[in-house]
């Protein structure tokens, strides 16, 4: 959420700088808004001026020994249409508050300008995709061959859009979890949480998933528990409503979580296979930072995740989204994408933000330096999205003859080197 009195201070600034994410008519709205709130307030004052002067003409009418009965009636009735302007006044800034809250947050002033992802900007790229001498298998194919992945059964049980995972595949799964997590502990100084699976309302209006993408949540019937979508929201929401010591900061965590999405609005895309699903493991990594360090911070936090593609040998490449593509509470983001060759092409694996204050303002996470307060930046990013990393290992380091050559680093997690087809 933005700071209603430097949005509403520096509205015109604000405005041309959110106009560069598209159209927003809650702008509109705002400018009318403030215009009947500040000719409310005007005329509460010029009511309260004229109780003043009435005020005291009654009592020196009073006492002269004069009857002020007219005059105090006059005094009631302004007093009452104050009263009554005041409520407007209130109910005025309660709209305020309900539209910021579905106004996005500003894009810094190094986010590219643009309208769609194609106007995204690479910023770098490591390692070149692989060179097949045979025709290459997406994974939808290799998994069901090598016995790993069973997407019909998934069906059966729950429904389109999820997985079920076979032996190898499944310790594959695990272990790429617990790799992320040990690389992030123990050599990119982040400290493992583990946060409950289940968030109540607040917590996803504190990272700005509600009320905007409702939609793209799963609800518990009875209960104001939602899924998490991402160990963003139940992490970042530790420090909801409290105040951290400016010299404790940064403050990095990671989170394994499964994650849930309905995925509204993306029919028709990448309905094959794993790469969208309802439901998916990830790592998170997520930061509390001071204002001045939270962009240097945004740069480590990219390159802890892009380090983990690194080791595992997987090509990638880092864009810096541009104004139309920007989610809806970030200031700056950078997709990091990885090749896959089932789709000749590279595909999201991890997106890292830098949000300013626009989360902690809405959760209440502020920092305390000596006598003064303000609100914190958070960070976060997916260190990484587990179950494309399984689709990206699968797909590139398959051989000629349908097996699968486990990555170096993850051999002491899986106790294999090859994943072989079965018999």
């Amino acid at each position: 959420m933005l700071d209603l009195n430097y949005f509403r201070n520096n509205f015109d600034r604000v405005a041309e700088r959110l106009s560069a994410r598209g159209p927003l008519p809650q702008l509109d709205q705002f400018r009318e808004l403030d215009r009947r709130r500040r000719a409310a307030i005007s005329q509460t004052e010029k009511l309260k001026a004229r109780v003043n002067e009435e005020s005291a003409e009654i009592g020196k009418r009073k006492r002269e020994g004069a009857d002020t009965t007219e005059k105090q009636e006059q005094v009631r009735a302004l007093k009452a249409e104050i009263a009554s302007l005041d409520e407007q006044v209130k109910s005025l800034e309660e709209e305020f508050r309900e539209l910021l809250a579905g106004i996005p947050n500003i894009p810094h002033e190094s986010v590219p300008a643009g309208k769609t992802e194609a106007d995204n900007v690479e910023v770098r790229r490591w390692g070149q995709p692989p060179q097949f001498d045979f025709e290459p298998k997406a994974h939808w194919d290799l998994g069901p061959e090598l016995g790993i992945l069973d997407l019909e059964r998934a069906a059966k049980i729950t429904g389109a859009r999820f997985a079920l995972y076979w032996d190898l595949g499944a310790k594959l799964e695990r272990a790429l979890i617990n790799f992320m997590l040990d690389v992030h502990t123990r050599e990119h100084g982040y400290t493992e949480v583990l946060p409950p699976f289940l968030v109540n309302s607040e917590s996803l209006f504190g990272t700005g998933q509600l009320p905007k993408f409702k939609e793209d949540l799963f609800k518990c019937e009875g209960h104001d528990f939602w899924l998490v979508p991402t160990a963003e929201v139940p992490v970042t929401n530790i420090y909801r409503d409290e105040t951290l010591e400016a010299d404790a900061l940064p403050i990095r965590l990671c989170a394994y979580t499964p994650c849930f999405r309905s995925e509204a609005g993306s029919y028709g895309r990448d309905v094959r296979g794993i790469i969208r699903v309802h439901q998916f493991q990830k790592v998170e990594l997520v930061k509390f930072t001071r204002p001045e360090q939270s962009y240097d911070e945004l740069e480590k936090l990219t390159a802890d995740a892009e380090d983990i593609l690194r080791r595992l040998g997987l090509p990638y490449r880092t864009v810096v989204l541009s104004t139309g593509d920007l989610g809806f509470s970030n200031a700056k983001t950078y997709d990091i994408e990885v090749w896959l060759p089932g789709q000749n092409g590279y595909k999201e694996i991890s997106s890292c933000s830098n949000y300013e204050s626009f989360q902690a303002r809405r959760a209440g996470i502020r920092i305390r330096r000596g006598k003064k307060s303000e609100y914190a930046h958070t960070l976060n990013g997916s260190g990484l999205a587990v179950g494309r990393t399984w689709v990206a290992i699968v797909e590139n380091c398959q051989q000629k003859d349908g097996s699968v050559v486990i990555p170096e680093a993850l051999r002491p997690y899986v106790n294999e080197e090859v994943i072989r087809p079965r018999k």
